[in-house]
């Protein structure tokens, strides 16, 4: 390790989809190898941030249950990429291909300012993005209803559900919102439901 440092060498873990493996690589090749093993897949990632047992299994049976567990509605389990986002369980699952990925706990807007409900799309995208009508930071900030977002919220971090949004769904894991923000696009599906 001290040689590869004195070398500049960085090190970096490459997933590779649907093994699991992690290999130790240089940051200059680990790149083009998950760009690869991304092409080349059609199957969603191993799940990441699920419990440990769910993580290791790859069953339809295990799927069903995380489904019954998280409370994901149908609308959620199509092909691609989809912010399934319960109201309810408080909980936002990024499912890929009908497949629960990861998942979050989230917050919504006060009584005056709700978050809306339905099916949406990502229609924009803005990784350091401040509210012009509150001038307030919402990193990682993926736009799916007018002025409304899926974003991290310091604010959500730090008091829990004691406060509320002005109508966003804010996510208090910073790490695990950065790590989602980097695989949805603009155009993906979002649903926000109560179940």
């Amino acid at each position: 390790m001290g040689i590869l440092r004195k070398f500049g060498a960085t090190l970096t873990a490459a997933a590779f989809v649907g093994v699991g493996a992690l290999s130790a690589t240089t940051s200059a090749e680990a790149a083009p190898q998950v760009a690869a093993s991304a092409q080349k897949s059609t199957t969603a990632p191993a799940p990441v941030g699920l419990p440990p047992k769910a993580a290791a299994k790859t069953t339809a049976t295990s799927n069903s249950k995380l489904i019954a567990k998280y409370r994901i509605d149908r609308r959620c389990l199509t092909k691609g990429r989809v912010l399934c986002i319960n109201k309810k369980t408080r909980k936002l699952v990024y499912v890929v291909n009908g497949k629960p990925i990861q998942v979050m706990d989230v917050r919504f807007g006060a009584m005056k300012t709700p978050t809306r409900s339905g099916v949406f799309k990502v229609y924009r995208k803005s990784k350091n993005h401040v509210s012009s009508l509150y001038h307030s930071k919402m990193p990682y900030a993926m736009f799916f209803s007018g002025g409304q977002a899926v974003h991290y919220s310091s604010d959500f971090k730090a008091r829990g559900y004691n406060g509320a949004s002005h109508g966003c769904v804010n996510v208090r894991d910073k790490k695990k919102i950065a790590w989602v923000f980097a695989r949805v696009k603009t155009g993906d599906k979002v649903v926000v439901y109560s179940k």
